[in-house]
């Protein structure tokens, strides 16, 4: 069974009382639950871990990267300004999918621009916590394009 780091940055074990408007009324224990059992469907180990501390994550990158980790990733507001974050992320060495709840494109000018989508394998937004689950599917299908190629 591979292996996958669902990470997560600022503010997300706050969901389902930040700004439901926006990010939904599910919380970040329904996020854990939904990847896992989305984990458990296509035989990945989904491990689940949210920080708003920016060091710390980009130590989590760099143990997906030495342990050739898959990963997805909600780099939360991260994803606007921490070029610390997407330097470990350009060292990558199993697929990478940034994911976002809402569609950072239709949201505030200061969201429309990601520092890490150029080192990540794709990007899935906008779907609330299906994105997670697409990205999930998506890293599935890229292992086993990966084992038959």
């Amino acid at each position: 069974m591979n292996s996958v780091l669902v990470l997560n940055g600022p503010n997300l074990r706050r969901l389902g009382t930040r700004e439901p408007d926006v990010y939904g009324a599910d919380t970040f224990d329904d996020l854990v639950a939904l990847c896992r059992e989305t984990g458990r469907r296509l035989d990945l180990h989904v491990d689940v871990r949210q920080t708003d501390d920016e060091a710390e994550m980009i130590g989590w990158i760099h143990q997906a990267a030495d342990e050739r980790l898959p990963v997805v990733l909600n780099p939360a507001a991260f994803t606007h300004y921490s070029y610390a974050l997407r330097d470990a992320l350009a060292q990558r060495t199993a697929p990478l999918v940034e994911v976002h709840i809402s569609n950072p494109a239709a949201r505030e000018e200061f969201r429309h621009t990601s520092v890490v989508a150029a080192v990540a394998t794709g990007t899935i937004a906008g779907f609330g916590l299906i994105s997670y689950v697409l990205a999930l599917q998506a890293i599935a299908e890229l292992l086993a394009e990966e084992s038959r190629g």
